[in-house]
């Protein structure tokens, strides 16, 4: 059964004041892994932003979402939607209760039958026009080739991931236990294939998307000055364990 995947993130002797930049950082890690380090590419860049007051249950008092598409050359967000540009805006006005979420997209292999963010309708932040095939930024540059085999049920879709940063009193605190800056992947179905039975061709796109969570992830713990982090699914799984299984059968 799928299951939220999220990355939780403590930070040393942490202060509110050091949110903003500990968001940067984290935002910036991901925007290499999901650029794959081509300057001016749409995943470096962010989609939205929004700012929670008291909890989850509220409505944004801040919201921004940025307009990042083949127009966005002739328009003012695309200096906006830069990393730093966003989070400065987003957290000008920074509050103990508030917590602070960048929207950002990755190319992930996906199951045809999962939903992209490129069809959602509900939700919908952000204008998408990318063209997978033609888009020299949406291909990653290590896919595996394959000798010809039956069409696979798996297609390279932009997905969503949402980076929050927390004030120590959002939630009723609850930071102590989700981290002062959590990342939320979604499902864990990129990931996790437990149940099925893969082709190689299909085990090869998994396996990608697995190299990639574990390089973010490593990204961070090396650029981030973090003290601890979790890889952690709403169920209580331990996911890490799942994933390193999985990677040791791939190959």
């Amino acid at each position: 059964m799928s299951d939220q995947l999220y990355l939780s993130l403590w930070y040393p002797n942490f202060r509110l004041e050091s949110l903003p930049s500990a968001l940067t950082g984290v935002l910036r890690q991901f925007a290499t892994v999901a650029g794959e380090g081509k300057p001016g590419s749409l995943f470096g860049r962010v989609w939205a932003a929004s700012a929670f007051p008291i909890d989850w249950t509220e409505s944004p008092t801040y919201q921004r979402i940025f307009v990042n598409d083949t127009r966005s050359d002739d328009t003012a967000d695309t200096d906006d939607a830069i990393i730093e540009n966003a989070v400065a805006e987003a957290t000008e006005q920074l509050h103990e209760d508030v917590a602070y979420e960048f929207e950002m997209r990755w190319l992930l292999w996906l199951p045809s039958d999962m939903k992209s963010i490129a069809s959602e309708s509900e939700r919908s932040t952000g204008h998408l026009d990318i063209d997978i095939e033609d888009e020299e930024d949406a291909r990653p540059s290590n896919l595996i080739t394959m000798p010809a085999a039956k069409p696979s049920r798996w297609k390279l879709e932009p997905a969503r991931v949402r980076i929050a940063g927390f004030g120590p009193e959002f939630d009723a605190g609850a930071y102590d236990q989700n981290g002062q800056v959590r990342v939320e992947f979604g499902l864990d179905t990129p990931w996790v294939q437990e149940e099925e039975e893969l082709s190689r061709q299909d085990a090869a796109k998994i396996q990608q998307n697995i190299e990639k969570l574990l390089a973010f992830t490593l990204l961070i713990e090396k650029h981030c000055g973090i003290s601890s982090r979790l890889l952690w699914t709403e169920s209580g799984e331990p996911l890490a364990e799942k994933l390193i299984a999985r990677l040791q059968r791939l190959n």
